[in-house]
């Protein structure tokens, strides 16, 4: 069977772009081990941040029933489903842009370590906690979805 280029040419225009995507990732600086769990309408496997140099990473990702994920950081193993004082990195790909937040909930587990979400583009907003705890306001951002954002949890002085 063959086509017409014509017919291809727009079939290919209906295809949908395909779209390269960065990733989420954490970075456990904090001299104490922390445990993190990705979360959209299901909870991932526990992932175990050693102390001074855990790091976790996944490609940026759409869930198709509540659409936005939270990697949700703790200082305790199985601290997620204990309600456990937890760090929230949400991130939500929609409309050509990554949206990200930081937040906590049940306490302030990193208290007064400092953590800072950021990307290397400087066009991308960073969001810093001198003492991991919230500031007043919006955390809410959002950049180009081919960025890695990354959480540095205990990061060097330097900001």
């Amino acid at each position: 069977m063959r086509f017409s280029s014509a017919f291809l040419g727009a079939l290919a225009a209906f295809a949908p772009a395909v779209q390269a995507v960065g990733n989420a990732i954490v970075i456990n600086n904090c001299p104490y081990d922390t445990f993190l769990n990705s979360v959209g309408s299901g909870i991932g496997p526990e992932q175990y941040l050693v102390r001074n140099a855990g790091r976790y990473s996944e490609p940026f990702r759409r869930d198709p029933i509540s659409g936005g994920i939270s990697l949700k950081i703790t200082r305790m193993a199985g601290g997620l489903l204990q309600g456990a004082p937890q760090t929230n990195y949400a991130y939500n790909l929609n409309e050509g842009r990554i949206w990200y937040d930081l937040s906590n909930v049940f306490g302030n587990p990193f208290e007064p370590n400092s953590m800072r979400l950021a990307n290397f583009d400087t066009s991308c907003a960073t969001i810093f906690w001198p003492n991991g705890v919230p500031p007043g306001g919006s955390q809410t951002r959002n950049c180009q979805p081919n960025s890695d954002i990354t959480l540095t949890l205990c990061p060097p002085a330097v900001r």
